[in-house]
């Protein structure tokens, strides 16, 4: 028997495990930036990347949400994220848009949206997102972060342009989830169980983030008006 056919499926195998979820996803929105526009279906694309695998988390995403690595560097989720704003920019140049509203690249959810093992959840009866009382338990966490008053109105603006303070804001581009915009949403549940519907959770998380990525909300809203993202 020929050994021809064995080492050709091995190659295909090999290739096929490359092509993660978030790959295909970067691959998509790529294909939207050299092409023009199609925001829309660079979305669809992100939500069926974001579909709860039946199995749940690997033994390793465990660990990781365990051990709250899942605020740390993302490669990956920053090459989306990159790909998600020349995606956006596309849209804008293709519809002669002049305006510059961060505001218009997210959606809000009526459902949240789960991911990496999570299933979907709905939003407490009767909540409505409410981005002062946000702001003010993001204010109250600031020093216990190590950060200073000087640094509220960085993280202000910086959250305004990512979310707008909204706990159910989806970017209708990467997928990115929540007030920081998390990418994906899942990694806050290293915050929380409630990642998904609780506002402090989110918060919790984001802060984290930006103090062991960029030292400080200034340092991290010093990298979004550089790159347009962060």
């Amino acid at each position: 028997m020929s050994e021809r056919p064995t080492r050709q499926a091995e190659r295909a195998a090999r290739k096929r495990s490359r092509l993660s979820p978030k790959r295909v996803v970067i691959i998509g929105l790529s294909a939207v930036v050299v092409f023009g526009g199609g925001g829309f279906v660079a979305y669809r694309a992100v939500e069926n990347a974001n579909r709860p695998v039946s199995e749940g988390p690997s033994l390793d995403e465990l660990a990781r949400l365990a051990s709250g690595d899942m605020s740390g560097a993302d490669p990956e989720a920053d090459q989306l994220k990159a790909a998600a704003v020349q995606a956006w920019k596309a849209d804008r140049l293709k519809e002669g848009r002049e305006d510059n509203d961060p505001l218009d690249t997210i959606v809000i959810k009526k459902k949240a949206p789960g991911g990496d093992g999570f299933p979907p959840a709905n939003f407490p009866p009767g909540s409505t997102p409410s981005p002062g009382s946000n702001k003010a338990v993001a204010k109250e966490m600031l020093s216990s972060f190590g950060f200073g008053a000087d640094q509220w109105g960085c993280l202000e603006s910086l959250w305004h342009k990512e979310s707008g303070w909204n706990e159910r804001a989806m970017n209708r581009y990467s997928g990115a989830y929540g007030i920081p915009q998390s990418l994906p949403g899942s990694k806050m549940a290293s915050a929380g169980a409630d990642w998904q519907t609780n506002p402090a959770t989110q918060i919790k998380w984001g802060l984290g983030y930006i103090k062991g990525r960029y030292g400080t909300p200034c340092g991290a809203w010093g990298h979004s008006q550089a790159r347009g993202w962060y």
